[in-house]
C-alpha cells in the first residue's frame, strides 16, 4: 500500500484542502489574517462559547503550549477574548469579541458554501455517506 492510500494521509490532505478553500472564502470577506491552524479553534469556540483553554486544547488535540499561543494570537487579532471563570478566577474562558462574532457568521456562511460545493460535486447521498463513515470511524478510534 502506498502512502497516499493510507487513511491518515487522505484525511490530512482533505483537511488541508478544505482549510485552504475556507481561508480563501474568508479572505474575500475581509478576514485575511488567519492561518489554517486557527480555524479549528475558532470553529470550536463558535460551538462552545465560554469554553476553557483546556477544553479547546482537548477538542482540537493541541498541546497546551501550542493551543495557548494560537488563542493568544487570535486575541491579539481581535477575534477572541479571555475572561476569568466565575467560580475559579484562575480559569480562562474564551469568547468571541464583536469582530469575532462577525467572523463567526462569515465562517458559518463559508462552511455552508463549501458544503454546497461538495454536495454539487459528489452528490447528496455520497457526501452523507462519506461524512457518516468518517464520523463513525472517529468515534471508534477516539
Amino acid at each position: 500500500m502506498t502512502i497516499p492510500a493510507h487513511i491518515s494521509y487522505c484525511c490530512k490532505k482533505i483537511n488541508r484542502i478544505y482549510s485552504q478553500r475556507l481561508l480563501e472564502i474568508l479572505e474575500q470577506k475581509g478576514f485575511g489574517d488567519l492561518r489554517p491552524s486557527f480555524l479549528e479553534i475558532l470553529a470550536f469556540v463558535a460551538d462552545h462559547p465560554g469554553a476553557t483553554l483546556k477544553e479547546i486544547g482537548q477538542s482540537c488535540l493541541l498541546k497546551k503550549q501550542t493551543m495557548t499561543s494560537h488563542v493568544n494570537a487570535l486575541v491579539e487579532r481581535g477575534y477572541l477574548q479571555k475572561k476569568a471563570g466565575l467560580e475559579d478566577k484562575r480559569e480562562q474562558r474564551v469568547f468571541f469579541t464583536d469582530i469575532g462574532e462577525k467572523f463567526k457568521l462569515n465562517l458559518l456562511d463559508a462552511m455552508d458554501t463549501l458544503q454546497e460545493k461538495y454536495r454539487s460535486d459528489i452528490g447528496e447521498v455520497e457526501l452523507l455517506r462519506v461524512q457518516n463513515s468518517l464520523e463513525s470511524f472517529l468515534v471508534k478510534i477516539h
